[in-house]
Order: C-alpha cells, then sequence, then structure tokens
C-alpha cells in the first residue's frame, strides 16, 4: 500500500487532518478512498476464504461426531457380544476421533473470532470510507459553488464594463449633440453677419443713386 502501510493506519487515519496538510485536497480525498477500496477488497477477500475454511471445518466437526458415536455403538456391540478386547480397540478409535473433534472445535473458535474481527474491522473501515465519501462530495459541491461564483463575479465585472462602455458612448453623443449646437449657432450667426453687411451695401447704392438723381432734377 502506498498512503497507508497497513489496515489500522486507515482505521486510525484522521481524515480531516491529512486534507488540511494536503497541497490538492481534491486528489488526496480521491486517493484515499481508492485505497480504503482495495483494502476493503482485500479483507472481504480474506473473509470469504476463512467463511469457506470454517464450512469445511464444520464438515469435519460433523464426521469426527458421526465417528465417536460410531465407534461408541461399536465398543456396546462387542462388550454385549463378550469381545472385550474388540470394545477396547473400539474406545481407542472413539479416543483418536474424540482428540480430532477437540482439535475442529479449537479451529472453529479461532475461526469465529478471527471473522468477528473481521466483521467489526470491515464496518469501520466501511464507516471510514463512508466519511471519505462525505468529504470528497463536499469538496466536490464547494468547488462547484466556488466555480458558479466566479462565473457570476466575471459576468457582472464584463457587465460593468459593458455599461461604463455604454455610458461613455451615451456622454460622446452628448458632446456631439453640444457640439452640433455650437457649430450650427455659428453657421446662423454668420449668415446673419452677411445680411447685415449686405444690407448696408444696398443702403449705399440706394443713397448714392438718390443722389445722382438729385443732382439731374436740379440742372434739369
Amino acid at each position: 500500500m502506498g498512503m497507508f502501510s497497513r489496515f489500522t493506519d486507515i482505521i486510525n487515519a484522521n481524515i480531516n487532518a491529512m486534507l488540511d496538510k494536503a497541497e490538492e485536497p481534491e486528489k488526496m480525498i480521491k486517493l484515499i478512498i481508492n485505497e480504503m477500496e482495495e483494502t476493503l477488497v482485500e479483507v472481504r477477500s480474506a473473509a470469504a476464504k476463512y467463511i469457506a475454511e470454517k464450512k469445511t471445518v464444520m464438515r469435519n466437526i460433523r464426521e469426527m461426531e458421526r465417528r465417536v458415536e460410531n465407534w461408541h455403538t461399536k465398543a456396546e456391540l462387542a462388550l454385549n457380544k463378550g469381545r472385550e478386547d474388540l470394545a477396547k480397540s473400539a474406545l481407542v478409535e472413539k479416543q483418536n476421533c474424540t482428540q480430532k473433534l477437540t482439535e475442529f472445535n479449537t479451529e472453529l473458535a479461532q475461526i469465529d473470532e478471527y471473522l468477528t474481527a473481521v466483521q467489526q474491522d470491515s464496518q469501520r473501515l466501511q464507516d471510514k470510507l463512508t466519511e471519505a465519501k462525505r468529504k470528497q462530495e463536499a469538496c466536490a459541491i464547494r468547488q462547484q459553488s466556488a466555480e458558479v461564483r466566479l462565473k457570476i463575479r466575471e459576468k457582472a465585472v464584463i457587465h460593468n464594463i459593458d455599461e461604463a462602455i455604454n455610458k461613455f458612448e451615451r456622454y460622446q453623443q452628448k458632446i456631439d449633440r453640444v457640439e452640433a449646437e455650437i457649430e450650427a449657432y455659428d453657421m446662423t450667426s454668420s449668415k446673419d453677419l452677411d445680411s447685415q453687411f449686405r444690407e448696408l451695401e444696398n443702403d449705399e447704392n440706394i443713397e448714392q443713386e438718390l443722389e445722382q438723381l438729385k443732382q439731374k432734377v436740379a440742372n434739369g
């Protein structure tokens, strides 16, 4: 195993502390979950092996119990027939079977003890795995929420920029209108001034013509 050196390391692991120290918590929690799942598979595989052994031992126990009962019956039969020597041999076989039965029962007790421990450890590991997956889900939700907030902020900034550009354009349009009014005013004023000069010129021409007419009448 990479992150954990043994099963108890996972059971005793402080996931929060590991994530706090990690530079990339998302990757770290993923590695933790993968290793826990692999360990859980190994534990279940070992448990399946011992369950199979338990079934074999239980079959052996039933067989030894049958033999013990069988040799006991044979010993009684031999005694009833007056064959004490056969009865003794039958009891020796019964004793051997009884000894093997005791060994099988001891082995069964050890297997049951191991399976109980595996079941408890598997549950603790499953709890740790569930905790890690909750952390992973929480990290994913936080990351998604952060990305959404970032997009909103980015859109808000773009909107503010667009608004500023629109305001600037409206300001330019206002300036354009003011400049146009000034140009129109100047244009109108220039025309009025030209008209005034033309009127003066016309007046002067009329006065000259009037004088000429007076002189003509006086000389006539």
